[in-house]
């Protein structure tokens, strides 16, 4: 990608976070821009030598007269990925606080979907994050037929997990001690294993009530982080669909809570919480 930068190569940006999920934003609308490379990005995301972030997050103009933003986003490897729940409500508070559209509902295409965000208040931002996916072949990865429930033997042990995709691929398994669990070890070899061509992004769901569970994940190209939103409506989506959980829940992590609206299969799932804006910056590349 290539990106034109202002004289001197200074790059302005912002830091904000969802739930203690951190992002670096890049207006790529009223700025020109420099090549962003895998490794300018893996440079940038280093919380001891750059700005330190869980993704970055670039802002474009539309690529199609239907939506308002298209956005781009890029985990701390480098790597660019379809979808961030957290950071599509830091995307939406993000354009109008800095003055990029005075809507408070506004449309955005992703490289995978489209998504309405509804800014509530600054601390209340909603998103239709579409309706899940429980197709293998669509997450992907290369289970051939449909199940609730899937097994895979991870450090010889049977770990049962089910599958769904908001955007981006997700598998989430149930325990019982959640934080008493090796969630980089297992997420890092479940997001790894073969059966899942694009890696996968791993969520460990504890169920405490029909309307409450308790959530880590690990993200494919990050590691654990303390709040993922489409991991949170991942797991809800699996639970609802196995009639473990009721139609609306509240999602804690280790960052804060979300609160997730679904109503089961042919309807799309609603994600609510908070985003907040750190600070703004600029960093000479």
């Amino acid at each position: 990608m290539v990106l034109h930068m202002t004289k001197n190569n200074k790059l302005f940006f912002s830091k904000m976070h969802g739930l203690g999920n951190d992002f670096m934003l890049i207006d790529n609308i009223r700025q020109k821009i420099v090549d962003i490379t895998p490794e300018l990005i893996r440079y940038l995301s280093d919380r001891n030598l750059g700005i330190g972030f869980d993704q970055l997050l670039l802002v474009n103009k539309p690529d199609n007269p239907d939506v308002d933003f298209n956005y781009r986003i890029f985990n701390a490897d480098g790597s660019e990925v379809e979808q961030c729940g957290n950071g599509a409500r830091c995307f939406a508070y993000f354009v109008y606080l800095k003055g990029l559209t005075n809507k408070k509902k506004i449309s955005v295409s992703t490289n995978t979907k489209r998504m309405v965000l509804e800014i509530i208040s600054h601390d209340k931002i909603m998103v239709n994050m579409g309706e899940p996916i429980f197709d293998p072949v669509l997450i992907p990865c290369k289970f051939k037929q449909k199940k609730s429930f899937y097994v895979i033997k991870i450090l010889n042990k049977n770990l049962k997990f089910g599958i769904v995709s908001m955007g981006n691929p997700h598998c989430v398994t149930i325990i019982k001690d959640l934080y008493n669990y090796e969630i980089n070890l297992i997420g890092s070899l479940v997001s790894h294993h073969i059966l899942f061509p694009k890696k996968i992004n791993v969520g460990f769901m504890e169920i405490i009530k029909h309307n409450h569970i308790n959530l880590r994940v690990y993200e494919r190209g990050v590691g654990e982080t303390k709040a993922c939103g489409s991991g949170a409506c991942a797991a809800v989506a699996i639970g609802i669909h196995n009639k473990l959980l009721s139609k609306t829940v509240k999602v804690c992590l280790s960052g804060g809570n979300l609160y997730i609206d679904w109503k089961g299969l042919g309807n799309d799932m609603y994600m609510t919480g908070p985003a907040i804006h750190v600070y703004d910056g600029h960093i000479f590349l």
